[in-house]
């Protein structure tokens, strides 16, 4: 059932993430021949990317954690370089701003969901304390927050100033995340741990849609609404 709920959440995620690109494709007077490429290309992404780390997961590659850190280096790290890349070359884009600022605000309540399931994966002796919400990990706050900041960002007068201190904050929150998960792998003495306690399961799917989908994807919708955010500002200024 905890393995269920992984790839039930990620779903419906991605099912929502279509849903409002298909939505905005629309409003952006995308030509009707070319949304369903524009809808089809990520999602072939994000399956080859997807059935890449399975495969280099199968291969044992991840279960070395000697240094350097290889699930940094070849799962974290070259996929927010190929997102901030895209995000900036897509920075001025109709589609971007086509979509309702609060609707990347609002999505990050899915962290809230995350920590639910983070904590029942260290019930089942997979993952150390410190990454759950009752350890050192509080992103489920920043879960929560999302659903009143999207809820405040829906009104037409909303300071466009403290969200964009709230995304910042949040991605601050994402980083301490991936922080204390990095650590917990290779530095376990950090935690007064002799060895790493976090399950060699944990390295296999559906866990490793956390570092291939779930954390990255927070990010994303965390830059995309500084983008958003950031137009409107000059745009008020103008």
């Amino acid at each position: 059932m905890l393995k269920t709920s992984y790839i039930l959440l990620f779903v419906l995620l991605w099912t929502l993430i279509i849903f409002v690109y298909n939505a905005s494709l629309k409003k952006a007077i995308v030509p009707p021949k070319t949304q369903w490429k524009k809808l089809l290309i990520p999602t072939l992404v994000l399956a080859l990317w997807l059935i890449l780390q399975y495969t280099i997961s199968e291969s044992g590659f991840y279960h070395n954690l000697s240094l350097p850190p290889r699930i940094p280096l070849f799962m974290i790290f070259p996929l927010l370089l190929f997102m901030l890349i895209f995000l900036y070359s897509k920075r001025k884009s109709p589609i971007i701003h086509a979509i309702p600022i609060y609707i990347p605000i609002g999505y990050q309540s899915f962290r809230a969901l995350i920590e639910v399931l983070f904590y029942y994966t260290f019930l089942q002796g997979i993952l150390p304390l410190q990454v759950t919400f009752e350890g050192a990990n509080y992103d489920v706050l920043l879960g929560i927050s999302a659903i009143f900041m999207g809820i405040y960002a829906f009104k037409k007068n909303a300071s466009k100033k403290l969200l964009l201190v709230w995304n910042f904050i949040g991605i601050g929150v994402v980083a301490f995340a991936a922080f204390i998960f990095i650590t917990s792998f290779y530095f376990p003495s950090i935690w007064g741990q002799e060895n790493a306690e976090i399950s060699e399961e944990f390295n296999q799917f559906p866990f490793l849609l956390l570092p291939t989908f779930f954390m990255p994807s927070a990010i994303f919708m965390h830059i995309l609404s500084i983008i958003q955010l950031r137009k409107r500002l000059v745009a008020n200024k103008v």
